[in-house]
């Protein structure tokens, strides 16, 4: 050890002292720099030592535009935790079904995101939003795209950028969409689903969806869905619903005699996994829909709207799991995740309007009714693989119900007008399109098929490989 220490003090002293002189005798040796030149005719001679030099032109941003950034930056934000919601759509409808229909599901949520962009850019925004060329607030069509051109916004407190309102709205569409495919999970044949998907995200969301946040009738009438338990939720869940039904159950799901069989999930961590990056992408969902984030009115408006979106949440996921608990006599997980789920689709209707207190009231009161809703569903021989129906279409009806009861600013009755009509839009226009696919033989896959799995039959591959 001794010499160690010995042999590394003698390489610093080698390399250490000659080296100070050295750099001593640089600096020393440095030439003189050379005097500077006399300016120019006509240029401005350089500041003198002591003097100070002329300041630079320095940029100026006025408080509009800084606020017009930090809007559309965190809308832009926002929309990015929206659109990572699908994976966690796909996580959970994966992990709450057989493994031998994983890569369908996944497809069909990647493509509900793919078809929906397309769509909603073609025709669905400019039916969202019409402007001036709306018919006495039942629909209207602004023209296909979205404005791009510089001067397409003028910088304010918030005012939007049209191509980032487009990115966020868009991500709503998709959601709506990607509901319904839990419900018609492992037995729909996957053409006629992007036929389904087509229709819903290009006509259906957007008319019922300009009812209320492009100015129509229902917005007139004073309705409020803050960030779409109606206009998102409930579509995607009576749609689901109209699926199921036509559909049928699954192979297996219901004895001759009518009696139920339990075909549970192949993988809830999966399915757990899912619901966590769900309620993460909530906070986009809930909060950026304030679509205005400065000042102290609006920051303090969208930190309410968070916290009460997490009570919501985990107040239907403990609600859910206490419920089935005394029912079932243990604790039942894949109840507590719909739990959560059916929290945060009771909040988003009024999670800007209603205290901390009534937003674990009202989460505590889906996770009720989502649990009910699935053993109803259940009763009535109605196979909904993932409880899409009782998480989105039943608790989105009670997040806009519980907006007339908690709510600040909205009327009971328009409440309870806006929760039928949207769902009931949804359902009876959804309802013949999938009647009509089944008519021409394009709904349902063949029962062997049905029984081998979608991956395989539908895609020609597998999600796990053999050794799974």
């Amino acid at each position: 050890m001794r010499t160690a220490i010995t042999l590394a003090t003698a390489i610093f002293l080698c390399v250490a002292i000659p080296a100070r002189p050295l750099m001593a005798f640089q600096d020393d040796a440095a030439p003189a720099e050379p005097a500077a030149a006399a300016p120019a005719e006509g240029e401005e001679a350089p500041a003198a030592e002591g003097e100070e030099a002329p300041a630079e032109e320095v940029v100026v941003i006025s408080n509009d535009e800084l606020s017009f950034a930090v809007d559309n930056i965190v809308l832009f934000l926002s929309a990015v935790l929206v659109i990572l919601m699908q994976p966690g759509f796909a996580m959970v409808e994966a992990g709450f079904n057989a493994s031998k229909n994983t890569v369908n599901i996944l497809f069909k949520n990647l493509m509900d995101l793919c078809i929906g962009c397309l769509l909603f850019y073609l025709v669905g925004y400019g039916l969202m939003y019409p402007g001036d060329s709306a018919i006495n607030g039942y629909f209207g069509f602004a023209g296909i795209g979205v404005t791009e051109g510089a001067d397409r916004v003028t910088a304010a407190p918030g005012a939007l950028d049209p191509q980032v309102d487009f990115l966020f709205q868009v991500a709503f569409a998709a959601t709506a969409a990607t509901i319904v495919s839990g419900a018609v999970a492992g037995r729909m044949k996957f053409s006629a689903y992007l036929v389904y998907s087509a229709v819903l995200t290009g006509l259906i969301y957007p008319i019922s969806g300009m009812w209320k946040w492009g100015g129509g009738w229902l917005d007139a009438m004073g309705f409020a869905d803050f960030a779409g338990s109606i206009v998102v939720h409930a579509v995607g869940g009576f749609a689901g619903l109209a699926g199921a039904i036509v559909l049928g159950p699954r192979i297996g799901r219901y004895t001759a005699e009518g009696k139920s069989v339990p075909m549970p999930g192949h993988n809830l961590a999966i399915a757990t996994l899912g619901v966590f990056i769900l309620w993460v992408g909530w906070f986009g969902f809930n909060p950026g829909s304030q679509l205005a984030f400065t000042g102290t009115d609006n920051t303090m408006a969208t930190m309410l709207i968070a916290l009460n979106t997490m009570l919501a949440a985990a107040a239907g996921g403990f609600a859910a799991m206490m419920l089935s608990w005394v029912m079932f006599k243990k604790p039942d997980l894949s109840m507590a995740l719909n739990g959560v789920l059916a929290g945060l689709v009771g909040i988003t209707a009024n999670c800007d309007q209603v205290t901390n207190l009534q937003s674990i009231i009202i989460g505590a009161v889906a996770g009720v009714l989502v649990v009910m809703g699935i053993i109803a569903l259940d009763k009535l021989k109605i196979d909904d693989p993932v409880g899409a129906f009782p998480v989105h279409g039943l608790c989105g009806i009670w997040g806009g119900v519980a907006t007339g009861i908690f709510g600040n600013s909205a009327d009971f009755v328009t409440q309870v007008i806006g929760s039928t009509v949207i769902p009931a839009w949804a359902f009876l226009t959804m309802l013949p399109l999938f009647l009509g696919l089944k008519a021409i033989g394009m709904l349902r896959v063949d029962a062997d098929e049905e029984v081998a799995g979608l991956d395989m039959v539908e895609h020609g591959m597998a999600a796990y490989s053999a050794d799974h």
